[in-house]
């Protein structure tokens, strides 16, 4: 499996490429993933300026830290070449694609990355944003199984789905719930890391931590972050607990018995364990970085 499939990703902060003020304050954030955002949040006058200071950021970028990822414009766009140049020269952990509708953008945006030489280490994230892509979407998630699409993660964005369809965004999301199992379940198919969408309110700590739990209910490995005071209730949110590492080292270790080896079903404490269960352990050890 991919290793970067292990990264967490449970706080993932998006921060305006124009803003010079939002960068500096990285170095004292604890979020697990960055998300340079060159479109939606920086207004047309103000990307080439964006460009130039993401270029001198990552001249001078720490060697550890949290994963980097630059959030481009659309390919077709009228700022998109200039976008993937500038992100190709930043050489990040990742390229976030918004508004993709079909593996066709996927595959179009992979092929401009390989005619500048792009590292097979670049990886892809993608938007899930649109009407389309939500139609397309276990046809998007199969491209994680082909390691030359390069695609590593689905980010669920619900703002522009709510815009597109005329859904109504209730405190309790539960018109948009349907469309972010769909996601969850398309990711899951296609070995995908997904990360659940932003939170406009940040200054509703409580609601936010709630739609945190809900969101790690769903299945979602993380969340995208929209200000430094989400980043912790986040993290807790989707971090194993205490006692779910215990009992998957528990299974793990029963596993590993030579009693064990090469049976399907064991009993834990008076419980039937099968394989499919040590799978689970072994992947929410990973998460938690235990393995």
């Amino acid at each position: 499996m991919n290793p970067s499939r292990h990264r967490q990703r449970r706080s993932v902060l998006f921060v305006p490429a124009s803003s010079e003020k939002a960068i500096a304050k990285l170095p004292s954030l604890a979020c697990d993933a960055v998300v340079f955002d060159l479109e939606d949040a920086v207004a047309p006058e103000a990307k080439e300026a964006a460009r130039e200071r993401l270029r001198a950021w990552f001249a001078a970028r720490p060697k550890d830290g949290p994963e980097l990822v630059i959030r481009v414009n659309p390919l077709d766009s009228e700022w998109g070449t200039e976008d993937l140049l500038a992100a190709r020269a930043c050489a990040p952990d990742a390229v976030l694609l918004p508004k993709v509708d079909t593996p066709r953008d996927i595959h179009d945006f992979d092929d401009a990355l390989d005619k500048t030489d792009a590292p097979a280490d670049l990886k892809l994230w993608v938007m899930i944003e649109t009407p389309k892509a939500m139609l397309n979407v276990g046809a998007l998630a199969e491209l994680g199984r082909d390691a030359a699409a390069r695609l590593d993660c689905f980010v669920a964005g619900t703002n522009d789905l709510a815009k597109e369809t005329g859904v109504l965004a209730t405190p309790d999301r539960r018109y948009l719930t349907p469309w972010l199992m769909q996601m969850v379940l398309a990711a899951r198919a296609g070995g995908l890391t997904v990360l659940d969408g932003v939170s406009n309110d940040f200054r509703d700590l409580d609601a936010f931590a709630r739609e945190c739990a809900e969101g790690a209910a769903m299945g979602f490995d993380g969340k995208t972050l929209i200000h430094p005071g989400q980043i912790e209730p986040a993290r807790a949110a989707f971090s194993p607990s205490a006692e779910a590492v215990a009992e998957a080292q528990a299974i793990r270790a029963a596993f590993a018995l030579p009693e064990n080896a090469g049976k399907g079903v064991i009993s834990i404490g008076g419980r039937m364990v099968e394989r499919l269960h040590l799978a689970q352990a072994e992947r929410l050890l990973a998460r938690a970085g235990r393995l």
